[in-house]
């Protein structure tokens, strides 16, 4: 039976983490963040895990690493600053292939910014943050129950697909409390990374399957093999060859989006008769549900369309939008950043207006609402 609770998205977080398997953090704290840290620190050890504050967030997605490939599902959380020292480490763990999460509450910036205000400006960097071509997948949840959920789920995705995954909070859902009902542990669908079928001495622990994934040994299973940040072939072993970069690049785009149908989730909301469409996500979503509800009550047949899955974007949903939306409004707490992917997606084929708010605060239902009536007029 499920169990009710008033509990802090952060927390639900650390919650979820739990219930997927996680039983490695290492992390260093930093606001909105701490708290994922500072539960994981008292729950791990009761379940048989392990907490560690590194000395610095490089150290800390480092030791994340180093636990995954040892077979234990791992995480470290953190916000802006932090995320921004993650992300050689992140190239490193997208080319090795070690599935793990990074949760990353996000906060105003650029450097110290304002650390207790909500922003959602690291959208791009969760995509673009490494260097390098790779694949990426980025979940962002808008309420205490998705926290849990969607933490469960990242998981799943990491160890599918052999990658890091990003959980995108903002401040305002890693901060709010509500009521979750917390599953049974046996009601939760819980994904574990394949492990090899042949004797070591024939397998190749960097050759994929039909999928496009290979099979993950742990360190002590028996398998001996190389990991490196470096282009490898099959072996592990680096490889200078241009086929096999050629071939090892495209395929950590191809594991991730040729299965696009099976990781990209959204919600919409009256959308059948809808010919302005609010684009919204994470704490930006809970203001578009008030704002279109006082639109549909004004008479203007507004709808929502929030992607949970951030990356990859949800390219068939919004192009099937554009195509009956006369506006698309993207709000977002940044100076305009996952309007430009909307951009790119819908190429013309609806208006896209930008409602970018950087100034510390959430967007208001009244703001919203105000941008909603002023397209509607036109």
């Amino acid at each position: 039976m499920a169990k009710a609770l008033l509990m802090q998205g952060n927390s639900a977080c650390a919650e979820g983490a739990l219930a997927a398997g996680a039983r490695f953090f290492a992390g260093y704290p930093i606001t909105p963040s701490t708290e994922v840290a500072e539960l994981l620190a008292k729950r791990l050890p009761q379940v048989g895990g392990t907490f560690i504050q590194m000395e610095d967030e490089i150290a800390g997605m480092a030791a994340t690493i180093g636990a995954a490939l040892t077979g234990v599902k791992s995480l470290t959380a953190t916000s802006g600053p932090g995320f921004s020292l993650k992300q050689e480490l992140i190239g490193y763990a997208s080319m090795a292939e070690v599935p793990c999460v990074i949760v990353n509450v996000q906060r105003v910036g650029p450097s110290t910014g304002q650390p207790t205000s909500p922003a959602q400006a690291d959208i791009m960097q969760a995509r673009w943050g490494s260097h390098g071509d790779r694949g990426v997948i980025a979940l962002s949840p808008s309420s205490v129950p998705e926290c849990y959920t969607l933490t469960v789920e990242a998981f799943n995705l990491a160890e599918q697909y052999r990658t890091p995954v990003v959980l995108l909070l903002d401040e305002i859902v890693g901060h709010m409390r509500e009521k979750i009902e917390i599953p049974d542990q046996a009601s939760l669908k819980i994904v574990n990374r394949k492990k090899p079928t042949l004797p070591p001495g024939e397998f190749l622990p960097y050759k994929p399957e039909a999928d496009g994934v290979p099979p993950m040994p742990a360190y002590g299973d028996g398998y001996r093999f190389h990991v490196t940040g470096l282009a490898h072939d099959y072996t592990g072993f680096p490889s200078g060859a241009n086929s096999t970069s050629h071939e090892l690049i495209a395929r950590l785009h191809t594991k991730i989006n040729d299965h696009v149908d099976d990781i990209v989730t959204f919600e919409e909301q009256n959308l059948d008769d809808a010919n302005i469409v609010v684009v919204a996500f994470g704490g930006t979503a809970r203001t578009a549900y008030a704002a279109i509800e006082m639109a549909r009550q004004q008479g203007i047949k507004a709808g929502l369309f929030r992607p949970i899955t951030i990356w990859p974007s949800p390219e068939k949903q919004l192009k099937a939008l554009a195509k009956k939306a006369k506006t698309i409004i993207v709000a977002e707490l940044n100076y305009g950043q996952y309007v430009g992917e909307v951009e790119r997606i819908v190429a013309g084929q609806a208006k896209v207006v930008s409602l970018a708010k950087w100034n510390n605060e959430p967007i208001s239902p009244a703001e919203m609402l105000a941008v909603i009536k002023e397209e509607n007029a036109n």
